[in-house]
């Protein structure tokens, strides 16, 4: 008597990000485009304010308030609200900023940003170019998101972190940290061959 044997596969292992867009869009209902990396979609729900990590790192010691923010190489990426992108070249100009060389950009409509591994995965432990959650989303925070104030309305209590504010901090910080690195670099020895 033949015993037939019956070959079971091994379990699949979803590619790394596979799981991301199902978790962005069910958990926090946000717009996704799928990868490899799987990428979230700006403009919809949030906007970004992109700077260099050093001066990121510098705003999120400081006293202004910020929503979300990631990690991607040497770039953080702050969440405001959607629309904001629109307002930043405004904002610089009106804060004295315009025509200074700062790297700091926003991203919005139409944009996106690669989708870091959501809160409590244990998938945030890629190569050191792979996007993490620095202060994770929660499902709503898009209502918290630092926005322009209300028309004859100011910043106060029920009212989220002020744009402007987060602005001013990050064009500040880029500056400081632009002129820490040419100063940095300026006192370096001179190389002779």
């Amino acid at each position: 008597m033949a015993v037939s044997t019956v070959s079971v596969p091994s379990p699949r292992v979803p590619p790394e990000g596979e799981g991301y867009a199902s978790w962005y869009g069910r958990v926090l209902g946000w717009a996704v485009v799928g990868g490899p990396p799987v990428q979230l979609v700006t403009g919809v729900r949030f906007d970004v304010l992109e700077l260099p990590s050093d001066a990121g790192a510098a705003l999120l010691r400081g006293p202004v308030a910020t929503g979300p923010v990631a990690l991607m190489g040497r770039r953080m990426r702050f969440l405001v609200a959607a629309g904001s992108a629109d307002e930043l070249e405004g904002l610089l100009g009106w804060l004295e900023w315009g025509g200074v060389a700062l790297d700091l950009a926003a991203l919005g409509a139409g944009g996106r940003i690669t989708a870091p591994a959501p809160p409590g995965t244990g998938c945030g432990k890629g190569p050191r170019e792979a996007a993490v959650w620095l202060r994770p989303p929660e499902k709503g925070c898009e209502a918290l998101l630092p926005a322009l104030p209300a028309p004859g309305r100011g910043a106060g209590p029920g009212c989220g972190p002020d744009l402007v504010r987060l602005v001013a901090a990050a064009a500040t910080e880029c500056h400081r940290a632009r002129l820490g690195r040419r100063t940095a670099r300026d006192r370096q020895p001179l190389a002779f061959s």
